[in-house]
């Protein structure tokens, strides 16, 4: 607990800016030692790594945990408001970070940071044997400000009572100095030798009454100028501490948030600028009410200002209206984006949050909010006129689309979350050139109006969601998503709704194709993955050196070098196959991949008989093929496996059919990698409900030996390749082990009933039809 002792040695009020309800400062204390060993000495955040979470979770369930206990034995009775507050703490960060517990990781370590630059600025002993934690932390930094403010505005607030009492005073003199002229008044009606003797006195008195108002009269006005100039310097600071959390923080969430629809990892600090906003707001609405009533006051007692000073008060009051204006409508966000490749009548979901909702008390009267989807134009049009162009004008039907925000007490959020919302109906804008339905981008508009301050203030607000492609089928969205990455990978801030570049470097969409097959598959591409689809991407083209650019058409519109498919559709179906098939030998590092066959076959002609590597078919959409060196020295390539097959058999199963197969390349054992993955085998197979026994699917080559028998089964090695696959591939054959039949399991991809018939005729009448249902 090195750094909360020097901690104590600052001066009182320091921590102010740093805990609060939000991490009460008890806890710092009575854990000191357990917050700086687990949360400093112990770990760095490493936000890629799936571990890195999972300790992160057991960190703060551990915390939690010690907070109870520490409750617990805090036994004392003059201890007992300490008890509470470490009771409602540990019950806070349950509530609040169990379902995010490196947002609370995130916060704590943030004030860790804090307190360092505290210790440093006030010239506190180094503290040593201790990191240096993140110092420029720029939560630290609108803390820092936002305390800096909230002084200021008790300041103001203090100064505003001042004037108030001065005026009081002010009020009690004009009045008793009104009474002498009245009184003085009266007496000069009376003839000059009845005058009383105290009139020369009552004139005197007078005379200094008025000379002491006037002199109030001037220190009022000095204060009401100062007071205004001191308040035009609280905006301006509030208003550039606006900019930077509205700016560049809330901005940076969004575009975290964006990139998170590209596979990117996503920790969400939004509890944390809620926080920044409610404080923003609080202490806006407090210097509008101060503004207000100096404004109150000075119509109290008319003052003639100074000719060559001017009265900052009169706009002040619009400028922090605008100014809370502003924080209000851009704090109305999409916490939850809907699905951004959207299928017509399929149910999604979204959630909208006013992060400055509980503190202006807008919970008080829940607002509505509606949503509509509306196309690219008219996001233009409402970005520049602030409404669209006919009132309710949008481009499709959306069901379910109304909602009540509602107030969390726990979370202190404010939001709705529409959980059955249907796109029932599109309009599509004309289509131009080589456009398709595909390419064109729509965004949920989500609508609200309310009042704050007792219905002084009222605000419309909106936002829209990240652009949208509406598809009808299936078959559409592999295109959809290219749509979709390329926006969320290349949309710049602040561009015109939704411009995207033609053309990027191709680093950029490389990094975009790793984080996309990552989140898909559950690990990245390499530099020599890269260094394969660029070529591919580039038709061959592809120079290293010069960072090329690549350009939408080559990305997804232009097929590939004789090939009847784009770039983006192989690379998508490939990860589709990965994520639904091959997701586990992928992550361990079996499948090689990305690979081309002739440096597949260069690469095992030197290795031992049997060894194979896993490859990407380029020719066929979705499709991995084995090539393995044979005893002759032969290098060959299996047909492609397709999702197809492997619904009937797993790769790893087929891998384990294929007695020949011997080494991973370079030289691995196949049961090491695949061993894991294989389906155990039983001798006795179960039968199912209706009695009859179930097949046992296995893999075999015509031509080649070396696969696993069962008995009484017969073998049929030679099969003719499948004529539909435009590959010069050996072809694989699945027969049913427990039964005496063979059947080719790539004739499903497009045999008819006559192909099958056909081919049990092949069978020389070893079997019958009857045998594929044999019963026990």
């Amino acid at each position: 607990m090195a750094l909360w002792a020097k901690v104590q040695q600052l001066p009182p009020g320091s921590l102010q800016q740093i805990y609060g309800d939000v991490f009460p400062i008890e806890v710092r204390h009575y854990l000191a030692q357990y917050i700086e060993e687990k949360f400093w000495s112990d770990i760095e955040p490493q936000p890629d790594n799936p571990q890195h979470e999972q300790y992160i979770a057991g960190l703060i369930d551990s915390l939690i945990t010690e907070i109870e206990n520490k409750a617990s034995v805090v036994g004392d009775s003059e201890y007992f408001l300490t008890k509470l507050k470490l009771a409602e703490a540990a019950k806070l960060f349950r509530e609040r970070y169990s379902s995010c517990p490196i947002q609370l990781f995130t916060l704590i370590r943030s004030c860790l940071a804090a307190e360092m630059r505290l210790v440093q600025a006030a010239g506190v002993d180094s503290l040593t044997g201790l990191p240096n934690l993140m110092i420029s932390n720029s939560g630290a930094e609108v803390l820092q400000k936002v305390n800096v403010l909230r002084s200021r505005t008790q300041s103001t607030a203090e100064d505003l009572r001042k004037m108030e009492q001065e005026l009081e005073s002010f009020a009690l003199q004009y009045h008793e100095c009104q009474k002498i002229s009245a009184h003085l008044q009266q007496l000069t009606t009376q003839p000059t030798a009845q005058l009383p003797s105290n009139v020369p006195k009552l004139q005197k008195q007078k005379e200094m009454l008025e000379q002491n108002l006037n002199q109030k009269l001037a220190a009022l006005l000095q204060l009401r100028l100062a007071l205004g100039e001191k308040l035009k310097e609280t905006y301006q600071l509030l208003a550039q501490l606006q900019t930077n959390v509205l700016d560049e923080e809330l901005i940076k969430w969004k575009r975290d948030q964006q990139l998170a629809g590209n596979g990117a990892n996503f920790n969400s600090n939004l509890d944390t600028i809620q926080e920044w906003c409610e404080s923003l707001a609080e202490l806006i609405w407090l210097n509008r009410q101060q503004t207000k009533e100096v404004e109150r006051l000075k119509q109290r007692v008319p003052m003639v200002d100074p000719p060559v000073v001017a009265d900052v008060l009169p706009h002040l009051v619009q400028e922090f209206t605008q100014l809370l204006s502003t924080l209000v409508t851009s704090t109305f966000i999409i916490e939850k984006q809907p699905p951004q490749v959207m299928k017509t009548n399929t149910r999604f979901t979204a959630t909208v949050r006013l992060l400055v909702g509980g503190k202006l008390n807008v919970h008080m009267t829940p607002p509505q909010v509606k949503v509509t989807i509306i196309s690219e134009s008219q996001a233009n049009m409402l970005l520049k006129n602030d409404k669209l162009g006919k009132s309710g004008e949008c481009s499709g039907e959306i069901l379910n689309n109304t909602g009540t925000m509602e107030y969390q007490q726990s979370s202190r959020h404010l939001s709705v979350s529409f959980r059955n919302m249907q796109l029932k109906k599109i309009k599509r804008a004309e289509k131009k050139g080589t456009e398709s339905v595909m390419d064109e981008k729509f965004s949920l508009l989500f609508q609200s109006q309310f009042s704050v301050g007792g219905g002084e203030l009222m605000f419309q607000v909106w936002t829209l969601s990240l652009p949208v492609v509406v598809i009808v089928h299936g078959n559409q969205e592999p295109h959809a998503w290219a749509t979709v990455t390329w926006d969320n990978a290349f949309s710049e801030p602040g561009r015109v709704p939704f411009a995207v570049p033609e053309k990027v470097p191709w680093n950029k969409v490389a990094e975009t194709l790793s984080l996309k097959f990552r989140a898909a598959t559950g690990r990245g591409l390499t530099e020599d993955n890269l260094r394969f689809l660029a070529e591919k991407a580039f038709r061959g083209n592809f120079n290293e050196s010069s960072n090329s650019l690549l350009t939408w058409a080559q990305f997804c519109k232009e097929p590939l070098s004789e090939r009847n498919f784009t770039f983006w559709e192989w690379f998508y179906a490939i990860m589709k196959l990965t994520r639904e098939h091959l997701r586990g030998p992928w992550v361990d590092g079996a499948i090689m991949g990305f690979v081309r066959k002739r440096q597949a076959e260069e690469m095992l002609t030197s290795c031992l008989c049997g060894t194979f590597l896993l490859r990407f078919s380029d020719s066929e959409l979705g499709g991995i093929t084995i090539a393995w060196i044979s005893d002759t020295g032969e290098v060959f390539s299996l047909q492609p496996f397709t999702s197809k097959d492997f619904a009937i058999r797993s790769l790893a199963d087929r891998i384990a059919d294929l007695n020949h197969l011997v080494y991973l390349y370079p030289e691995i054992s196949k049961d090491i990698p695949f061993g894991k993955y294989y389906t155990p085998y039983q001798d006795n197979p179960p039968s199912a409900n209706n009695g009859y026994v179930r097949p046992q699917l296995v893999t075999q080559i015509p031509g080649f030996t070396g696969l696993h028998t069962y008995p009484n089964t017969p073998q049929h090695m030679l099969q003719s390749p499948d004529p539909s696959r435009d590959t010069p591939s050996v072809a694989s054959t699945t027969y049913a082990g427990s039964v005496a039949t063979t059947v080719n399991t790539h004739m499903g991809n497009n045999a008819t009933g006559m192909d099958y018939l056909n081919e049990l005729d092949d069978l020389n009448g070893l079997v019958n039809f009857e045998l594929m249902n044999y019963k026990q």
